[in-house]
């Protein structure tokens, strides 16, 4: 099978809908942000799969800016979809929307970024097609999203370096 040259943007397009119940919530009364970081990878990992049609992993979440909080007032929508693309990688941005469901007021929550590899049949990294930006926002984050390659390499090569000090040992032993 041979992989399409390239997808639109949007043919990765997730969008999902919850209401915030107490049950979501923190001791701020907003909801918990290790909730929303769940819903965020979900749809991005949902994104991934929809751009390679294959199983993917997630390589790294570059950020998770909170932005404004969300009440359980609130209903908080996320938006996600492929913004960039390398050989067996990709790029996934989600925004994440709070609307307060008395006013109809809409803020942006929070975004994020993740990156996602494609695996094969034998989970070996596999080769996906490049994404075509269309709208004002897809094509802003296309035109940025070599910034954020390089930022992502030098983070990762500093995990790297820092990883061969850190401890392993019990630290009860």
């Amino acid at each position: 099978m041979t992989v399409e040259e390239e997808k639109y943007c949007r043919e990765s397009l997730v969008v999902k809908t919850s209401r915030i119940f107490p049950i979501d919530t923190n001791n701020h009364n907003s909801l918990f942000g290790g909730k929303l970081m769940s819903y965020i990878d979900d749809v991005a990992s949902i994104s991934a799969s929809r751009h390679s049609r294959s199983d993917v992993v997630t390589a790294s979440t570059d950020s998770v800016d909170f932005l404004f909080p969300i009440r359980p007032t609130d209903s908080v929508c996320l938006e996600s979809y492929v913004t960039h693309t390398g050989k067996s990688s990709m790029e996934v941005f989600v925004k994440v929307i709070a609307e307060n469901l008395k006013t109809g007021e809409r803020k942006l929550a929070a975004t994020s970024f993740l990156t996602f590899v494609a695996l094969d049949e034998n989970g070996k990294p596999k080769r996906v097609a490049k994404v075509i930006p269309q709208s004002e926002e897809e094509t802003m984050l296309y035109n940025t999203a070599e910034q954020r390659v390089k930022i992502r390499k030098d983070r990762r090569e500093h995990s790297k370096a820092f990883a061969n000090v850190i401890s392993t040992d019990m630290p009860w032993g």
